[in-house]
């Protein structure tokens, strides 16, 4: 049974996040087209996974000095996203980006790293229904965002889940000017979205070097951690450096601004 924010989804209205084929991984027409159709790309073994597993370590080092959350709030802002270490990893794939966009990429100054333990549950532990676009209107619509989790992440980990070809959907009514959502998620109950848009909810047992892109208008969300495992993910975006830019997004995240 998966659960999103205490929500039972539907097993009717669950499908499989399927990945790139090895064969396609180089042709550039190919991945564009995919992405345009589906919405995403699940690139398997994008990264390293030795970098993966060192960036994790490295994090874990750092937090597990944290005895209460206000020190591991500080040691997370504080230490670790404005830290080279991040920002070095983050940088690993700006060549992949470079390619994929043909141009200078950009990567927003503004993400974050999550963790959920086993066991968080209720509204708000696990990231809602939503599509980038909606945070990010101060520049380009074509920002693409790599979804990165950080060591392995089965589906009972409380990896990401995506609304199939939800993003046709939020362009034609983006385009039609008949959306006019504020900057918020959309909902916390996914299986009533699924029932909405007629779309299954997407889901996949992620391992590390896995990334996946995804379109500021596909609509995602996170499961419920119900393992015994500690789940820990990034999410960052690139764009070209020569498409507008949302200023707003370029900072780090602080403290005062919440996870």
């Amino acid at each position: 049974m998966l659960t999103s924010n205490g929500y039972v989804l539907d097993e009717r209205r669950l499908g499989e996040l399927i990945a790139v084929l090895d064969r396609e991984r180089t042709d550039l027409p190919v991945l564009r087209q995919r992405l345009q159709e589906d919405g995403y790309l699940l690139l398997r073994g994008l990264l390293d996974p030795q970098d993966v597993l060192e960036f994790r370590r490295y994090y874990f080092e750092l937090t597990s000095a944290a005895t209460d959350r206000a020190s591991y709030r500080s040691t997370l802002f504080e230490q670790i996203v404005p830290g080279p270490e991040y920002a070095a990893f983050c940088a690993l794939l700006k060549g992949w980006f470079g390619w994929f966009l043909d141009g200078e990429p950009f990567l927003h100054r503004r993400k974050i790293i999550r963790q959920t333990a086993p066991g968080e549950n209720g509204i708000g532990t696990a990231t809602q229904a939503h599509y980038d676009l909606v945070y990010l209107r101060g520049g380009s619509d074509q920002v693409l965002s790599a979804w990165i989790p950080l060591g392995d992440c089965p589906v009972s980990r409380g990896g990401l889940t995506y609304l199939e070809r939800s993003h046709h959907r939020v362009l034609a009514e983006e385009a039609a000017g008949t959306l006019k959502r504020p900057a918020a998620s959309i909902t916390a109950d996914l299986p009533a979205l699924a029932e909405q848009y007629d779309a299954n909810w997407l889901v996949t047992d992620y391992t590390a070097g896995d990334v996946v892109i995804h379109t500021a208008h596909t609509i995602h969300a996170a499961l419920d951690n119900v393992s015994d495992g500690m789940r820990l993910s990034t999410d960052i975006r690139y764009q070209r450096a020569d498409d507008a830019i949302d200023a707003r997004w370029q900072h780090h995240w602080h403290d005062r601004d919440g996870l």
